[in-house]
């Protein structure tokens, strides 16, 4: 949050008490994210708030977003509740996009290699889609480990000449 340029952050928490964490400054950038006006927390489920009309933020519903990044699941496959499964198929990730602004970007961590079929099902609901390997030295594994970044922008506003 330091670059000046960022007028809101808010941040989706499913468990009250990692919010707390972040407030007692139990997690690392906790009490910088907490005491930054500019940020707020929001208690909720995260797929259920993307998949409904008034979206993530209760004060503004329907509020649309330069850009939503998301590191929930560890993978678009290798998900910690059954239940998520539903947001990485197309409708899920309409709906998803519908609460981006135009030329918005929606970004996704997974712990997995490039999965091919994921990024084209981002490539039939966004105008532009792509995925990047992260490779970094794992020291509790001591060896090399790559990891994927999803990348997807919402169509620009196309301007009347």
């Amino acid at each position: 949050m330091e670059h000046q340029k960022v007028a809101s952050l808010l941040v989706v928490e499913a468990l009250e008490a990692v919010i707390e964490w972040h407030a007692e400054g139990l997690v690392p950038l906790g009490p910088e994210l907490t005491g930054d006006p500019r940020c707020r927390f929001i208690q909720g489920d995260f797929f259920t708030l993307a998949a409904s009309e008034a979206g993530f933020d209760p004060a503004v519903p329907a509020r649309r977003f330069d850009a939503v990044l998301v590191d929930i699941d560890h993978s678009p496959d290798f998900l910690l509740d059954p239940q998520n499964a539903a947001f990485y198929g197309e409708q899920g990730l309409s709906q998803l996009a519908a609460h981006l602004r135009p030329g918005g970007i929606f970004a996704l961590w997974s712990n997995d290699r490039l999965d091919d079929a994921f990024t084209a099902r981002l490539r039939h609901i966004f105008a532009d889609a792509r995925a990047e390997e992260v490779t970094f030295h794992n020291p509790l594994q001591d060896k090399p480990f790559t990891q994927t970044v999803y990348l997807a922008k919402k169509q620009a506003v196309l301007r009347k000449t």
